[in-house]
């Protein structure tokens, strides 16, 4: 199975990519973790409804077909670690891929989170995208490990 992340945004800060691609390499080959950085609409005159269209024109260009969609919403499902090892479990025993989409400055457009498969919650805060990524990266990490058995997560 493969996991994508999907992100808008194509540069980062070195510490984020150094950070991501950390966790990234720590995945297992049967469940490999791979980016997907998604070109941000030029701000300007646009309006926000045209930006998060163009942002959502080209995050659907990138998921494969028949993709599970997760979708990062600040309204989404909150999930532990443990939680979130549950879903894993289940997307892994589904035989299909997923893709989790972190949108741009202005989020996702609605048509998009609309087709989302669940929505899911990462924080509280708010957060630069940079750090969403790794912290994504991470919680998946995390989960992977708690449905081994790995001593990496403690509870």
């Amino acid at each position: 199975m493969r996991l994508f992340l999907v992100a808008v945004g194509q540069r980062q800060p070195a510490w984020a990519d150094t950070a991501y691609e950390d966790f990234a390499k720590r995945f297992p080959p049967e469940l490999k973790l791979e980016l997907k950085a998604i070109k941000a609409e030029t701000r300007g005159s646009k309006t926000a409804e045209q930006l998060m269209a163009a942002e959502a024109a080209r995050i659907e260009a990138a998921l494969p077909k028949g993709v599970r969609r997760i979708i990062l919403d600040e309204r989404g499902e909150r999930r532990t670690s443990v939680q979130l090892a549950e879903r894993l479990k289940l997307w892994m025993g589904e035989g299909r891929d997923a893709a989790l989409v972190i949108g741009g400055p202005d989020g996702l457009h609605p048509d998009l989170k609309a087709t989302a498969d669940e929505t899911l919650r990462l924080s509280d805060l708010t957060l630069p995208h940079a750090f969403a990524r790794v912290l994504l990266a991470e919680g998946l990490y995390r989960a992977w490990t708690v449905t081994t058995g790995h001593p990496y997560h403690r509870e």
